[in-house]
């Protein structure tokens, strides 16, 4: 778990994470910057910055842009992958895969407090990651979608049951998620709701983050 305690992951209820990933394409031909501005506005607590087609050097100056966007909302920057990425820029933290680099490499590179997260696409990645001292596992995808499409199947609502009986983590949840859905998946046991294209395609990404925010929230 990140050492700094403004940037635990570990919150009640009433202080659930809604955390954006990023992707340019579904912003659908609008800024970026804009849009993760418009979003964190509306409340999102936490932004990922995913980039599979920019070279190293454009994907490090996005970076730095978001970051210096975030700052003034302390709102975390985690990078997508890019390890030498997130270094280069002192990002809040890091996001991996299964098919990325290794969590203990990670963990050996990134400087303490960092937050780390893992996404786990099978029961054994998470049985796995209960040996990991990490800031949240990502149960991905939740439902299907659009955005990945070369995952496992999904877990839906009961896979994400067993993850909550058999791990000790934070858990996020990602893949298919919107205001129907939200609640549901809070009540099950996520901590951190993670969406793409139900903020970054909508029409306002602030009215959208707002309505996701509440939606999230358990009477």
């Amino acid at each position: 778990m990140p050492n700094n305690p403004e940037q635990s992951l570990t919150t009640p209820d009433k202080n659930l994470h809604l955390y954006l990933v990023t992707d340019e394409a579904a912003c659908l031909g609008r800024d970026f910057y804009w849009v993760v501005e418009e979003a964190v506005q509306g409340g999102v607590t936490m932004v990922q910055l995913r980039e599979k087609t920019l070279s190293t050097r454009a994907f490090i100056d996005r970076a730095k842009r978001l970051k210096d966007i975030l700052k003034p909302y302390n709102v975390p920057l985690i990078i997508n992958d890019r390890v030498d990425v997130a270094l280069a820029v002192d990002a809040d933290g890091i996001h991996i895969g299964q098919s990325d680099m290794p969590f203990e490499l990670v963990n050996q590179i990134l400087p303490p407090g960092k937050i780390i997260g893992i996404s786990a696409e099978r029961q054994a990645d998470v049985l796995e990651a209960e040996e990991w001292d990490i800031s949240y596992l990502a149960v991905s995808p939740l439902f299907s979608t659009q955005t990945k499409t070369d995952l496992e199947k999904p877990w839906e609502m009961d896979g994400l049951k067993w993850v909550k009986q058999n791990s000790t983590q934070p858990i996020a949840v990602i893949g298919g998620l919107n205001g129907n859905n939200i609640r549901e998946a809070v009540t099950n046991g996520a901590e951190i709701i993670a969406v793409v294209s139900a903020i970054c395609s909508a029409t306002s990404p602030y009215e959208a983050a707002f309505r996701l925010k509440n939606a999230m929230q358990i009477p």
